[in-house]
């Protein structure tokens, strides 16, 4: 079956997820994530993107991005991919590709999915067991949009920025958000929604997206979503 091309929509906020080959590690030490992190970095600057939100797992990242130019996230993760690949087939005396196949994206409504995907990603590794709480996971976004710490990555959406008119108002309400973890059911709609390629979002905006790219943005049967 032939791949369906991903979404251009300039602009909007899409979670991207890549995954290690057949689930295996894609960092060993704490060296191994910082120079994920600094490839990252010099990507998302060379190519004008943003990330709002992140988590790196031990087999798989997820990202919550976006960019005003069309292809710009691609050409992040084709730069990160290549430059990291080489850099862990020598560190660990390996070959071949470490990801499991192209990574996989979801445009993403903003109006009502936006913090759902926030808190899809960095509840990540409480759903995994490896923390009680996102403040506790050291590899994702969670204390700089929580509670305020440096992190180089980060860039603030307009929507957390509308959270509060200071820097202490927005992280209150932004930690706000982590009082209650996800419903199974919102899980589901954005696994699907990123796996599958479609958009995360209302009808109206599935609608919209369909149109300006000439596809399908949704499948027949959906879910009901929630923020």
């Amino acid at each position: 079956m032939a791949r369906l091309p991903r979404f251009a929509a300039p602009g909007q906020p899409q979670h991207v997820i890549q995954r290690g080959t057949n689930r295996s590690p894609l960092f060993v030490t704490t060296h191994d994530y910082l120079l994920f992190r600094e490839c990252l970095l010099s990507a998302i600057r060379r190519y004008e993107c943003r990330i709002h939100a992140y988590v790196l797992m031990t087999n798989h990242v997820h990202l919550l991005m976006a960019s005003d130019r069309v292809g710009a996230i691609g050409r992040v993760m084709q730069s990160v991919g290549g430059r990291y690949v080489r850099y862990f087939n020598d560190r660990y005396d390996r070959s071949g590709t470490l990801w499991e196949g192209r990574y996989r994206a979801t445009v993403i409504d903003t109006e009502q999915y936006l913090f759902t995907c926030y808190r899809y990603i960095e509840e990540n590794p409480v759903r995994a067991a490896l923390v009680k709480h996102p403040a506790d996971y050291r590899w994702s976004s969670h204390s700089a949009n929580a509670f305020g710490a440096e992190d180089v990555l980060v860039t603030a959406h307009e929507r957390y920025v509308a959270l509060g008119s200071t820097s202490s108002t927005r992280q209150n309400a932004y930690s706000a958000l982590f009082r209650a973890a996800l419903e199974p059911s919102i899980i589901a709609n954005v696994r699907d929604a990123t796996n599958c390629g479609w958009a995360l979002g209302s009808a109206e905006f599935q609608n919209e997206i369909s149109a300006s790219d000439r596809r399908a943005a949704r499948t027949r049967h959906r879910r009901k979503l929630g923020v």
